[in-house]
């Protein structure tokens, strides 16, 4: 006969209340062990009893349990220090982040599974730096690159372009990245990593902010006359380009050697790269390389000093 609880709620022996509840005898007990599930009182021979109020309590317990809370979590929501709307927010956010990490995670392994091959030691660790770190931690390797390589310069001078740019757009690694972005990510990651780098974007940041003013010609000028005159085959020393540079409109007076200084001082497919694989994290439209147009502009230059 099943004892009861001042005469009138039934006593259950922690089998019973196991039965009934479907979590193992051993869970119950540990749980009761913790103090989320104490029981009720105890047999002449020393069990563990439980009443029906223990029965709801184990309910909730389990509940919360499944959902991963931990057992401080839960003790606080039991002793009511903490409400369960409360937890469970704390535990969503918590569920995002790791859910974020599987993602990346995932195509980390997509990737490596996708290439057939055993990736270099470096690009290794690359990887599993970025399955491992968080989305801040990876925020703030961008972050570190932008503040050593801007420190000191002015923002606001002209030609200091670059360095807000760098400043107001940070590379995200996105929640649900594909293997591309994730490759982007770790050639990022590695660009960034790089002392020489570093200084190349340093000397672009500290010359653009030094600049009086903008540079004497037309970017877009140049893209458009000198980039055809590149995919065109024209020589930078031939004739043909004397004619391409006063489309774009150089002075004849101008100090040619100075300005193809300019022009290789703001040109650099690395840092042009760093905006690619941005714009690719980012999901931007791919734009064609322009530095290539740059590199031909500051030959005819040279070709006519």
């Amino acid at each position: 006969m099943t004892a009861t609880h001042e005469g009138t709620d039934p006593l259950l022996t922690i089998g019973q209340l196991a039965r009934r509840s479907g979590v193992p005898v051993r869970t119950i007990r540990f749980w009761s062990d913790e103090g989320l599930l104490p029981e009720t009182d105890r047999s002449p021979a020393g069990y563990r009893r439980y009443d029906a109020a223990a029965v709801a309590r184990l309910d909730l317990v389990r509940t919360l349990r499944e959902l991963g809370m931990g057992l401080d979590d839960v003790r606080e929501v039991l002793l009511r220090r903490r409400r369960v709307g409360e937890v469970a927010a704390a535990h969503v956010r918590a569920i995002d982040e790791r859910i974020r990490a599987l993602r990346v995670q995932r195509a980390v392994c997509t990737l490596l599974a996708r290439d057939g091959t055993d990736p270099a030691p470096r690009e290794l660790r690359l990887m599993n730096d970025l399955a491992r770190l968080s989305a801040e931690e990876r925020q703030r390797m961008i972050d570190e690159f932008v503040a050593e390589a801007f420190a000191g310069t002015d923002p606001e001078a002209p030609g200091a372009g670059i360095a807000s740019a760098m400043r107001t757009m940070p590379a995200e690694l996105p929640d649900d990245p594909t293997t591309e972005q994730v490759e982007a990510w770790i050639e990022l990651a590695d660009l960034v990593a790089d002392p020489d780098f570093k200084a190349r974007v340093r000397e672009m940041a500290v010359a653009g902010s030094e600049a009086a003013a903008p540079p004497p010609y037309d970017p877009a000028a140049v893209l458009e006359h000198a980039g055809a005159a590149l995919r065109e085959g024209v020589d930078p020393a031939s004739p043909e380009a004397a004619a391409v540079l006063e489309r774009i409109g150089v002075d004849e007076s101008a100090d040619r050697a100075a300005l193809a200084a300019t022009v290789h001082t703001f040109s650099d497919r690395r840092v042009e790269r760093y905006w690619t694989l941005l714009g690719r994290l980012n999901g931007w439209p791919e734009r064609p390389p322009s530095v290539p147009a740059f590199e031909w502009f500051a030959a005819a230059l040279l070709s006519r000093r």
